[in-house]
């Protein structure tokens, strides 16, 4: 951390200024209280935060909605782009999904609003978040270590599978919590959230344990400086790689790639702009077809097997 901040220092960089152009948000449109039994609609709010609406239920990832990601209101990294919904705009949530603890994942505020809005929905969390949560008024809570597996709401299967990241809010609680990824079956889907993750070599054994996936939401962003953040973040080659270890089982599968962790907070060294320009080249070079690499618009909605209402754009 001394020597990426003094690089930045000599750089003139210091500070979490953003270069490139954030994405826009589009209107979302009405969004449905409940999707069909058999429909799959994933909506981008931003960073790593999607509404999922899949089997009848509404889940969210990593729901993070504050203007800074930050344990302070008036410092540390800002949105580039506002929430794609919000708040009061949301479904009836019946299930979260949190990958880990750091501040543009696990947002206090946001776990506030949504902990008195409703007591029923219940939270997925890995070892050790089960206390902060309920600290923040959350009142039910699956926790999960690597490889567990819980139904934590009727008709969802969920299971805990390995990231490359690291946990903590402070210097005093570095790596006391879990961090990980979650998989979803709900309906006739499965969903994977990678969560924050370096590469690593578990992706194919993921993909064969818990795949085949109809949609894997895999992290694009936040990978410069690579000799500092290629052991906690992908960069979008390795984000493309991640993806095709995890379908090696399950060559045959239709699959859809949503980048996320991108566009939303100048976290690190890159253009803001540039993670999703990197994807579709290395998506390209992989021979993959152009409509499997979903880019998200914040507020875009897009359907799996169906029709994208706010960019037009086919699923598969």
């Amino acid at each position: 951390m001394l020597r990426w901040t003094i690089d930045r220092a000599r750089n003139g960089t210091l500070g979490f200024r953003a270069h490139g152009t954030p994405p826009s948000a589009v209107a979302s449109g009405p969004i449905l209280p409940r999707s069909n039994p058999d429909e799959c609609r994933i909506t981008w709010i931003g960073h790593s935060s999607f509404l999922i609406q899949v089997g009848g239920l509404n889940v969210l990832t990593d729901p993070m909605f504050s203007e800074r990601a930050s344990p302070v209101h008036f410092a540390g990294p800002r949105r580039l782009a506002p929430p794609g919904l919000e708040l009061d705009a949301l479904p009836p949530i019946d299930l979260v999904l949190q990958s880990h603890d750091h501040y543009d994942h696990f947002d206090t505020d946001t776990i506030r609003v949504l902990a008195r809005r409703s007591a029923s929905t219940v939270w997925c969390a890995p070892l050790g978040l089960a206390a902060r949560l309920r600290e923040l008024g959350v009142r039910s809570v699956t926790e999960c270590d690597w490889l567990g597996s819980a139904e934590p709401v009727p008709g969802a299967r969920v299971a805990c599978v390995p990231a490359r990241h690291f946990s903590g809010r402070s210097l005093t609680d570095r790596n006391s919590t879990l961090w990980c990824g979650w998989t979803l079956s709900a309906g006739a889907h499965r969903v994977y959230f990678v969560g924050d993750s370096a590469f690593h070599p578990d992706f194919a054994t993921i993909g064969k344990r818990e795949g085949p996936f109809d949609a894997v939401l895999m992290p694009i962003g936040a990978y410069d400086p690579r000799w500092f953040m290629s052991a906690v973040h992908m960069n979008p080659e390795e984000a493309v790689a991640a993806f095709l270890a995890l379908h090696s089982a399950h060559p045959s599968h239709q699959s859809v790639m949503a980048a996320m962790h991108w566009g939303t907070f100048a976290l690190t060294d890159e253009p803001v702009d540039e993670p999703p320009r990197l994807a579709r080249a290395a998506w390209e070079r992989a021979a993959l077809s152009p409509d499997t690499l979903w880019v998200f618009a914040p507020g875009e909605t897009r359907v799996l097997g169906g029709y994208a209402r706010a960019s037009g754009k086919a699923g598969i």
